[in-house]
């Protein structure tokens, strides 16, 4: 009986925690292994195990099958717990509170993928809007904004991340920092984008 004749149960409950080891074995090597590899990393011995929790994770959404046979992540394999309610910086609240639905993160912040990107943003004239040096901006790419957006124009031929304002019937670009000053461009101002979100990372 060779490791993929051996029985395997059809459910079990540890799925979540092989879920949780696959996706961070994912998040750090960019792909699903083979079943050999995956055996030391679920922490068992058979490779039909293996092949169960798969076909499992398979059928609740996790991961799919390309034609040649490989297994991929879906979209629902990088989705991460939504709390129902709000976290409080007052009073506590129970923790049961916290255990709501799934989703995933690009779903919150993008609308159109296929027009958004991704930005470091360097400096810290946009601090006192809470934009900090080393946050990520998720830009839309838009040819125009309203003012008061927050946009990436460009400037002498490089972006800068600014509040979209008007002087005396001209666009200008202000930042949220008094140190800095307004920037009134001489020739047209050119939009490339709307902020539409800000991912900060606390922890390396």
């Amino acid at each position: 009986m060779t490791d993929f004749d051996s029985p395997a149960p059809e459910s079990n409950p540890r799925d979540a925690e092989y879920l949780a080891k696959l996706q961070d074995y994912y998040a750090e090597w960019k792909s699903i292994p083979s079943y050999a590899s995956l055996c030391e990393v679920f922490g068992i011995a058979s490779k039909s195990w293996v092949k169960a929790i798969l076909d499992r994770l398979g059928k609740a959404g996790f991961i799919e099958r390309t034609p040649d046979g490989m297994w991929i992540p879906t979209s629902q394999f990088f989705a991460r717990p939504f709390a129902e309610s709000s976290v409080q910086a007052g009073m506590p609240v129970s923790v049961t509170a916290t255990q709501g639905k799934y989703f995933v993160i690009d779903e919150l912040l993008i609308e159109t993928p296929s027009l958004t990107t991704i930005i470091p943003v360097k400096g810290d004239s946009m601090i006192d809007a809470g934009i900090h040096d080393g946050d990520l901006a998720v830009v839309e790419k838009r040819l125009s904004a309203n003012v008061g957006d927050i946009v990436v124009a460009i400037v002498d031929n490089e972006f800068t991340l600014k509040t979209l304002g008007r002087e005396r019937g001209k666009f200008v670009l202000c930042p949220a920092n008094p140190a800095y000053p307004v920037i009134r461009p001489n020739d047209t101002l050119e939009i490339f984008g709307v902020l539409i979100g800000l991912i900060r990372k606390y922890r390396k």
